[in-house]
């Protein structure tokens, strides 16, 4: 294995456990054992906190030059879908407050039953969306995160809200 894929094996697996900064601001706790998301986080005086209200999914490019009033969740995707698009947004809203995904510590998700599966919510396609934005290459951590299944949200267009709360 070559020198570069080891070290960034190790770096992964050292931000993935929480290894990486114990002595730092923030402090990640892996559930035992590791798992998709964290068991909790300890961010320590000093850190920078920044709390993000809940996000909403943008319509697909094919609606965006609808009327509001004529759109529909189709028109957003499915859970998988939405997800993706309000992590993009959130991604975009903590760039231009200089942070990043691999900051955020705590995130809940507001799912919305999906009509197509009788009314449960997509807790997969939530989770699909997810694994493309934490445990990745680009950004091994993961969050301490809550995951609800709600009545509904502010439109019946949407399927996903995400809050986060970022630290560094």
């Amino acid at each position: 294995m070559p020198y570069r894929l080891i070290a960034a094996t190790l770096f992964a697996f050292a931000a993935a456990t929480g290894v990486q900064g114990q002595n730092g601001p923030v402090i990640r706790h892996p559930n035992t054992p590791p798992g998709l998301i964290l068991q909790g986080v300890t961010v320590k005086p000093g850190a920078t906190t920044l709390y993000l209200s809940g996000q909403l999914a943008a319509p697909l490019n094919a609606a965006r030059n609808k009327p509001p009033a004529q759109l529909a969740v189709e028109d957003f995707g499915d859970t998988k879908t939405q997800t993706v698009s309000v992590l993009n947004k959130i991604k975009t809203i903590l760039a231009a407050r200089g942070f990043a995904m691999a900051d955020v510590i705590k995130m809940t998700v507001f799912v919305a039953g999906d009509p197509k599966l009788g009314g449960k919510m997509d807790f997969a396609g939530m989770n699909d969306g997810f694994k493309q934005f934490f445990g990745t290459a680009d950004n091994p951590n993961t969050v301490a995160r809550s995951t609800v299944q709600v009545a509904a949200l502010a439109a019946p267009i949407y399927l996903v809200e995400i809050e986060v709360v970022a630290a560094k």
